[in-house]
């Protein structure tokens, strides 16, 4: 039972679900990542899939404290859910940047410019 798990247990859980959301990313992720991995991003250390307390933010730049968000049609059904997940991601002191997976495959060059821009 998932509440009957240790820290570790719970850790270990966490990074293997990371693991497979890196392997099995979206269209929109994946072009999205061929843009901010490698430093590609005025110089910026990225990194995908990463457990930030009980969730996996899409994307993080953690010298600069930011997070980006790829949403698909889920997120329309979880918009509360989403906003309490922010509030606690902002509490640490990250800002997050939120785009549809329609901007980033449709819109590709305005949603680097707005990376850029809170960079």
């Amino acid at each position: 039972m998932i509440n009957d798990e240790t820290h570790r247990e719970r850790r270990a859980r966490k990074l293997h679900y990371s693991r497979l959301l890196r392997k099995n990313m979206t269209a929109a992720e994946t072009l999205l990542w061929k843009r901010l991995r490698n430093r590609l991003c005025k110089g910026m250390k990225f990194r995908r899939q990463v457990p930030l307390l009980w969730f996996i933010v899409d994307f993080i730049c953690m010298e600069q404290r930011l997070i980006i968000e790829i949403d698909g049609a889920v997120h329309e059904q979880q918009k509360a859910y989403d906003a309490e997940r922010e509030q606690e991601l902002e509490k640490l002191g990250y800002r997050i940047l939120r785009f549809s997976n329609d901007e980033v495959l449709h819109h590709e060059d305005d949603v680097m410019m707005k990376i850029i821009k809170a960079l």
